[in-house]
């Protein structure tokens, strides 16, 4: 059928579930369906946006154009992003109608869910390679929980004066996995609501700042180390949607990189699973850790003599990652049980990737409409911003890029072909 109509049909497809979602998430049904419908369509405009070849193409010779910025499709994710800004920050009448469909968190991990399945065929077409990525990747996180959570705790308190009502959600936000990390722990050692949302602001903007530069990063000085760009991406940047994005950009910009200077055509992919299982069990942890400082919390500091129950965890565990476990697994063990079958699994696991390619680009947009920067600064988070700047730049993104280097160094994706 015509383009335009296979575009309307996947628009209503993609409206009818998320509103099923909505619904459950007890939202305004009718705002969400019209601010829905909005970032719907200016989503996809800066996605065709970005494949305009001047921006995406590769091989300019190969489009008969003189020149590209070479940036890939995946650019369509910055100039969706560049939009959001521009509306959050310049229209707050127009950002108000979109705030109910306004919903980054909600719009990834729908994308990591489905990417699960698409992952577990990949991890079936090369077992012992996923295996690594998988056991390094633990070894990572548990490496950078260690290191990080400590020293930005540390700084906050001895040189900010934060009291431990602000150093905890700051030190999570900042060196775990931002926002929900900065919620799970205001909701373990019972800080004011106004901590954490501060704080999720604050990771909210940074995100976006390490978004533009660090893949661009990754690919001039990584290109030949590429499962390494990949972990970076996971350990550095801190919020789920920017990570695993930011995997998505450094995937296509190393292989192109890769291509072009050493002749070497990675498969698709692989960088992104890499990013994507270390943010997967970054977020595994919240919940442990969060359930950690409850208990300390409780026995240690508020002293309250008030029994934590094992349920808890259970509350504040990221449920998202249920879904992207669970179709992983059922897709790796078919196509491991059946290898004949992975021809086809692979065929429907691309399908189901043109929507994981949608949701991404409604979370850049969404991520851009919520970074209001005039209205964080007036709430008083120049102070915040300080330890972030310090501790973010002072030695999280390296460190973070040491780890990555200690655990997939010389780790190669397959070759196409």
């Amino acid at each position: 059928m015509p383009g335009l109509i296979s575009l309307l049909l996947t628009y209503i497809f993609m409206t009818v579930i998320m509103g099923i979602g909505a619904i459950a998430l007890k939202a305004n049904l009718g705002r969400f369906l019209l601010g829905f419908t909005l970032v719907f369509w200016i989503g996809y405009a800066c996605w065709i946006l970005g494949h305009f070849a001047y921006i995406a193409a590769t091989d300019a010779a190969k489009d008969h154009i003189g020149w590209s910025l070479k940036l890939t499709g995946e650019a369509g994710f910055i100039v969706a992003l560049i939009v959001g800004l521009i509306v959050g920050n310049f229209f707050p009448k127009f950002s108000e109608t979109l705030k109910e469909a306004t919903r980054p968190e909600l719009y990834i991990k729908t994308a990591i869910v489905i990417m699960g399945a698409g992952l577990g065929v990949k991890a079936a077409e090369a077992a012992g390679l996923a295996s690594a990525v998988l056991f390094r990747g633990l070894c990572a996180i548990v490496e950078a929980y260690l290191i990080y959570w400590a020293v930005v705790y540390f700084v906050a308190r001895k040189y900010f004066k934060f009291s431990r009502e602000w150093a905890a959600p700051l030190a999570s936000g900042i060196s775990i996995c931002g926002v929900s990390a900065a919620i799970a722990t205001g909701g373990a050692i019972r800080a004011r609501p106004v901590v954490p949302i501060m704080v999720s602001s604050l990771v909210v903007i940074f995100a976006v700042v390490e978004l533009i530069f660090l893949p661009f990063i990754a690919q001039a000085f990584l290109y030949m180390e590429p499962m390494v760009a990949g972990a970076w991406m996971a350990l550095a940047v801190k919020t789920d949607g920017a990570a695993v994005a930011s995997g998505a950009i450094v995937d296509s910009l190393i292989r192109a990189k890769a291509l072009a200077v050493q002749g070497i055509n990675y498969k698709e992919g692989w960088m992104l699973m890499t990013a994507t299982t270390v943010k997967v069990f970054i977020d595994v942890f919240i919940g442990v850790w969060a359930f950690i400082l409850a208990i300390i919390w409780c026995a240690k500091i508020e002293c309250t003599g008030g029994r934590i129950k094992a349920v808890e965890i259970w509350d504040r565990f990221p449920k998202f990652v249920i879904g992207y476990v669970v179709t992983f697994l059922i897709m790796i063990f078919a196509c491991l049980n059946s290898p004949g079958i992975i021809k086809t699994a692979k065929a429907a696991t691309g399908e189901m990737d043109v929507f994981r390619g949608m949701f991404f680009v409604l979370t850049f947009f969404t991520i851009g409409v919520v970074s209001n920067f005039k209205k964080l600064w007036e709430e008083g988070i120049g102070k915040l911003a300080a330890v972030y700047v310090l501790c973010l730049f002072g030695f999280i993104i390296w460190v973070g890029l040491l780890i990555s280097w200690i655990f997939f160094h010389g780790v190669r994706p397959p070759l196409a072909g």
